[in-house]
């Protein structure tokens, strides 16, 4: 009896759990629906001329720390300084690294080493020098070479020589769309009520896309089935994720890809964490805490369109010690900002966003391994209950694939960037595949990170060699 018990206890448990977190992504999705209704049909009304002409529009810094970027450092450049705004400066910040990528950019760019006062408002490792180009065509590009410190350290580094009022973050291995600045910067303009302090953006998967001199010339499905995944993986959370978190006032991640940050409070906040491998999720946290504790009104608005297109990785190896990191990353925020977790000080924030960051983001894989152990434990001792896990697990599958569909036609019907049939079939192809063959490594990686940051105290970022676009598959 009490066997009995017990089996129905955890079998209740984990039924509630599965119903809560498809209940909770349901939600979202039918949140972002409304929300990407309305965005596109004002997309197709807004006009960007009087900006792009106004001598008053504000100055945004680019910064990209580059580490081993040897293969992709030019052509990322190129799309940088192609980039359709009218004032606007790129700082790429060489972060000590051991290949070519500074030599490249010296001799494809005209660059000298120039003398430069640098106010460090926030600390980083030494910089070694300033590069100007001697070309007038790229007077608004600066290289800074510094000793390896990380990203984070590299971006506070930009910081320190940044002059423009608002600064946005990307991987130097993104392309971004020409017209990103002054999409990302236009809730900055509007909003009037409330201080928007960062905006993030619409992130793809750039393999097997062609792209010439830094800009994206065809727009393809990747070829390899990792990388395909990662596609509806990315739909799923920028179209049907953060803009809905965004909508309900509850966003904790901008992507590192690409995201514009108020720089008087990011610098103000203490500028990017140098002892977290999350850097990107931990500044928006505290830059939220940083207002809420002041009571200011603040905003962090999402822009839905594809800005920004970057390199996935195809390999098991590489894209293991990504999302590795990503968890490790995750745990570290939500343990340095425990202080919020269901505190009403922090509003949406406290009470709904970061409690659920913790329950259905870092829990969920825990949670799925202890059910699968389980149901093992009931096999081998001869009492499972064969009619509960053929239901659960054609309930998870189905549900996994039709959100994943909706993520996929979602993307189709707003953007129509793929624009062949076959590619979309191709997607949702792999989205009937997806549950099966990669969620469980995604699973297994995200155990991993949890037992890397709590047993081996790991704080390494992890290599991720680049392909470059023009293999990338």
């Amino acid at each position: 009896m009490l066997a009995d018990h017990l089996r129905n206890i955890f079998q209740t448990f984990f039924l509630g759990y599965a119903l809560a977190i498809f209940a909770c992504y349901l939600f979202l999705a039918m949140v972002s629906a409304s929300v990407l209704k309305r965005s596109t049909n004002l997309a197709k009304i807004s006009h960007y001329d009087p900006l792009i002409a106004s001598p008053f529009a504000p100055v945004i810094t680019v910064i990209a720390p580059a580490y081993n970027e040897a293969v992709t450092i030019i052509e990322n450049i190129k799309a940088l300084l192609a980039l359709y705004y009218p004032s606007f400066e790129i700082i790429v910040v060489n972060d000590g690294s051991k290949d070519n990528t500074l030599e490249k950019a010296i001799d494809a760019f005209e660059l000298e080493k120039v003398p430069y006062v640098i106010d460090y408002k926030l600390n980083c490792q030494e910089i070694r020098g300033i590069y100007k180009s001697r070309k007038k065509a790229f007077n608004n590009l600066t290289i800074i070479d510094k000793l390896n410190g990380g990203k984070a350290d590299a971006l506070n580094a930009g910081l320190n020589v940044a002059k423009g009022d608002y600064f946005i973050s990307i991987d130097v291995d993104s392309i971004i769309d020409p017209f990103a600045l002054q999409k990302l910067i236009k809730p900055f303009l509007e909003e009037t009520d409330r201080k928007v302090i960062a905006t993030g953006g619409g992130v793809r998967i750039a393999n097997s896309c062609r792209i010439e001199n830094g800009h994206l010339i065809e727009i393809n499905i990747p070829d390899k089935f990792l990388p395909r995944c990662q596609v509806i993986e990315y739909n799923r959370a920028f179209l049907m994720g953060r803009l809905a978190w965004s909508r309900l006032d509850g966003l904790l991640l901008i992507s590192g890809a690409l995201g514009i940050f108020d720089k008087e409070i990011a610098i103000a906040a203490g500028g990017y964490l140098t002892k977290t491998v999350g850097e990107d999720m931990e500044l928006v946290v505290r830059m939220r805490r940083y207002m809420a504790e002041r009571k200011i009104k603040y905003l962090i608005p999402y822009v839905s369109d594809p800005l920004c297109w970057t390199e996935a990785p195809s390999s098991l190896k590489v894209l293991g010690s990504q999302r590795n990191r990503w968890t490790r990353g995750n745990i570290d925020t939500l343990l340095r900002h425990r202080k919020v977790f269901f505190n009403p000080k922090y509003g949406f924030m406290g009470m709904v966003s970061h409690p659920f960051w913790v329950f259905f983001e870092w829990f969920a894989p825990i949670i799925e391994v202890l059910g699968i152990i389980y149901f093992m434990i009931i096999a081998i001792l001869g009492q499972p209950n064969w009619s509960f896990f053929f239901v659960m697990l054609a309930f998870v599958y189905f549900f996994s694939i039709t959100f994943s569909t909706y993520a996929i036609l979602f993307d189709h019907l707003a953007y129509h960037r793929y624009k062949k049939k076959r590619m979309i079939i191709r997607l949702i192809f792999t989205a009937w595949l997806e549950p099966i063959l990669y969620h469980p490594l995604n699973v297994y990686w995200a155990i991993r990170g949890n037992f890397d940051y709590f047993i081996l105290k790991k704080k390494a970022w992890g290599k991720m060699p680049r392909a470059g676009f023009a293999k990338t598959t």
